[in-house]
């Protein structure tokens, strides 16, 4: 028996399939924007980025200010938040082709109607898992001030050295095996899904929690050049967020990864060696 035909030639599984897709793609697209925009101005830290970026100085010399600021409880917490609604922001539009090929191959499944929330379910997985390195990344912003390497206000490293050392190692991060391999699933969606995904509610968020893991071994070592450009300089921000997607996303993006890994060695090299000349 032939499925009912509707209007413009699609039956109902596929108008359903195609609502999903527009459901979720308009909830990440206002969790990027709403993310976006608590990260340009800063909500609860002293400056905006808008700010931070307008004061912005070159690599390992950033502008000195005040006293750094004094790292309670509370302050720990907000820049756990800075730092995870930032990625939010920069990570997901590169998830939003898994996300997207999920739902439909949910609505196409035996679990169609729970596709929408599995769907964001598979999402909230996958912020988990950026969710855990910004915890990282907050302490080791405390513990780069507090060793002196980090000049606080500014949320910068303060050495030349430093931040070429970090450049050198995030390009040769970019040539390893490791990196190959999650850039591999996190390029290839289907298999990821064919391989990986699991039924139910928690199911998706365990998925979900899986391609996170991925994709945080595909761009931790990109994400830690926010320590050098500045970790509220918009230039970088929005520059490493579309470096992610032309390395997911792009026909040749393994060789675009090992380009750009070859030019952040060069640029590191001169920073180290640049003092001492």
């Amino acid at each position: 028996m032939t499925q009912p035909v509707g209007q413009g030639g699609r039956g109902p599984v596929e108008r359903l399939a195609a609502r999903d897709r527009w459901i979720v793609a308009t909830a990440v697209a206002l969790i990027v924007l709403l993310t976006a925009l608590y990260t340009v101005f800063g909500i609860g830290m002293t400056m905006t980025a808008l700010e931070m970026t307008r004061m912005a100085r070159p690599i390992g010399a950033p502008m000195q200010m005040g006293a750094p600021p004094v790292w309670t409880t509370g302050y720990a917490l907000l820049i756990f938040l800075m730092w995870w609604v930032m990625m939010v922001a920069m990570m997901t539009p590169s998830a939003a082709p898994m996300l997207l090929l999920y739902t439909a191959l949910k609505r196409h499944g035996p679990e169609a109607a729970h596709a929408v929330p599995f769907s964001l379910l598979f999402l909230g997985g996958y912020l988990l898992a950026w969710a855990g390195f910004s915890g990282v990344a907050a302490a080791l912003q405390w513990a780069t001030e507090v060793a002196g390497l980090t000049n606080g206000p500014m949320m910068t490293l303060g050495s030349r050295g430093v931040a070429g050392l970090v450049l050198i190692l995030a390009g040769l991060y970019q040539f390893s095996g490791w990196k190959a391999a999650c850039l591999r699933h996190c390029r290839s969606p289907a298999q990821f899904l064919a391989r990986h995904s699991r039924p139910g509610g928690w199911g998706a968020l365990r998925t979900g929690a899986h391609h996170g893991a991925y994709c945080l071994g595909c761009c931790w070592a990109l994400m830690a050049l926010l320590f050098v450009g500045g970790i509220m300089n918009l230039y970088w921000i929005v520059g490493l967020a579309l470096f992610v997607l032309v390395e997911k996303l792009a026909p040749d993006g393994r060789r675009f990864s090992r380009l750009a890994g070859a030019a952040l060695i060069g640029f590191g090299g001169y920073l180290v060696a640049d003092p001492l000349v």
